[in-house]
């Protein structure tokens, strides 16, 4: 199962995660994406507009419907805070899978603060979607400047199982302008939607 993993507070999930989430499925020909909703990102921790994981994870799943995408807390249940460990995890749990992971240029611009980054491109590959407004920050950024030996054509995409790691892949799609800050914005107390669907 070629599967992709895009992590995330997801607070809430919104179209535009959809939209590239399915642009990257039939770029990268994969057979299915998880959405891994975080317990808590580390870099976010103060954060004050941070819904609870059970009306993330609900959100998630309510925009994933009908699509190859699975929203799940899968971090919350192994316990993992960080993404190396986590994907570590995953890779010892699901030996028959291939995983590629998703992550937008927001991410990559400050790639070079998460913790183990390298070990994470050294652990699977990475396909970068472009996000318009930070683009020039990402293939900026100290992390591209490492990574950047080490892209890939885009045109090879459908071919990464085969490639040896580390390996990033950028992928360009017809930009979603929604953002999930512009959501929360709009409908500040969002998470009474998806009441009726939490798990208590």
């Amino acid at each position: 199962m070629r599967t992709g993993l895009l992590g995330g507070s997801f607070n809430p999930a919104h179209r535009g995660h959809r939209f590239v989430t399915l642009e990257a499925i039939r770029a990268l020909g994969l057979d299915e994406a998880w959405w891994m909703v975080s317990p808590g990102n580390p870099l976010k921790a103060s954060a004050i507009d941070m819904a609870p994981l059970v009306a993330r994870l609900a959100s998630a799943r309510a925009m994933a419907r009908r699509a190859p995408i699975r929203a799940t807390a899968i971090e919350a249940r192994m316990g993992t805070r960080y993404t190396l460990d986590t994907l570590r995890r995953l890779k010892a749990r699901y030996p028959k899978r291939r995983f590629i992971w998703l992550m937008g240029a927001d991410n990559l611009a400050q790639f070079h603060l998460w913790r183990g980054w390298r070990g994470i491109a050294r652990a699977m590959p990475i396909a970068v979607v472009a996000r318009p407004s930070y683009n020039h920050s990402a293939l900026a950024g100290p992390a591209m400047g490492w990574l950047r030996r080490y892209q890939r054509p885009a045109a090879t995409a459908m071919r990464w199982t085969t490639w040896s790691l580390p390996a990033l892949v950028l992928l360009r799609f017809r930009p979603d302008p929604t953002s999930a800050t512009a959501v929360r914005a709009a409908d500040p107390d969002w998470q009474r939607h998806f009441a009726p669907a939490v798990d208590h």
